[in-house]
């Protein structure tokens, strides 16, 4: 018997399939990994037909997918491409007793406690000493913004809470960091998504050096070439993410690690040197995150080992 998991999103949709071993076990088959691109398929059922089409007949006990997108019900949309999901017609396609639909993000969650070695880099190590509490948090800065709180328990098991944080306002101190750097152009950001997703990072150094809106990306390849303007705006959005992820350790208390992901993410953490000492920079109750520590997610696999925790 085999399961089948997914990490859909907007560009591409990652497949494989996760069997038992012979100790018992059961793990993702890195050699069944297929990326497909979205644009090249009128829907997911026929990705996942293409997908099945090519691999040996085997029976399929579950189905797990990771969806960027909203998920409630049994059902699912993507948010950036016009692909629906339902764990009914999962169940069809591929023959499987049992089918469950979930948000990416709440996939990186269940990985947590699940990745390691090259799949996860520490940033900023806490006190071995510290408390502990179970508590985890993803934070996710890349072509959208959001968190998810995980709570392992005593047994085991694994909470993932949904939460909609890119959509809260952005935080005072971040705020009038902010009108102190650009004036009245702050107002172009009125939630924390707008200024902590690629495009807020496109737009805010557009608003900082007087040039033309470019991508993110290209922002990022004009500061690797040295280019004086994107450095600059790389370090003020370092800082001000530092200010960030205060702010959520300090409602989530994260004691067990704060996890990165996404582009935006991994472009700020490269500079710790700014992200450490704006994490750390207010005296108020600076106990929790100095207890917390901050941990990068390199694995791309992540969101199929979350799916396959989910399952469990």
């Amino acid at each position: 018997m085999a399961i089948l998991l997914a990490d859909v999103g907007g560009t591409n949709a990652r497949l494989a399939l996760a069997r038992e071993g012979a100790d018992g076990s059961t793990a993702v088959d890195p050699a069944s990994v297929t990326r497909f691109r979205g644009d090249d398929y009128a829907s997911f059922d026929a990705v996942v037909a293409e997908y099945l089409a090519g691999r040996p007949a085997d029976a399929m006990s579950s189905v797990c997918v990771a969806v960027a997108g909203p998920v409630a019900g049994g059902v699912a949309r993507l948010t950036n491409r016009d692909w629906d999901f339902s764990e009914a017609r999962l169940r069809d396609l591929t023959g499987a007793s049992r089918a469950r639909l979930i948000n990416d993000l709440t996939a990186l969650g269940y990985a947590t406690p699940v990745l390691g070695g090259e799949g996860i880099a520490v940033l900023r190590a806490a006190p071995e000493d510290r408390a502990r509490n179970g508590q985890a948090l993803v934070v996710n800065a890349g072509t959208g913004f959001n968190v998810c709180a995980v709570k392992v328990l005593d047994d085991g098991g694994i909470i993932c809470l949904e939460a909609e944080e890119g959509h809260t306002r952005l935080p005072a101190n971040i705020a009038e960091r902010l009108r102190a750097e650009i004036g009245a152009e702050a107002a172009q950001f009125p939630s924390t998504e707008e200024l902590f997703a690629g495009r807020g990072l496109a737009r805010l150094h557009a608003l900082r050096s007087g040039t033309p809106l470019v991508r993110a990306e290209e922002v990022a390849a004009a500061a690797a070439a040295g280019d004086d303007a994107a450095q600059a705006s790389y370090a003020f959005y370092a800082e001000i993410f530092g200010l960030l992820c205060r702010e959520l350790a300090m409602r989530f208390m994260p004691f067990d690690g704060l996890y990165l992901a996404g582009s935006v993410a991994r472009s700020s953490a490269e500079r710790m040197d700014l992200f450490g000492p704006a994490f750390l920079s207010d005296a108020l109750m600076r106990q929790i995150p100095e207890a917390t520590p901050i941990l990068m997610i390199r694995d791309d696999m992540a969101a199929l080992h979350g799916c396959l925790a989910a399952l469990r």
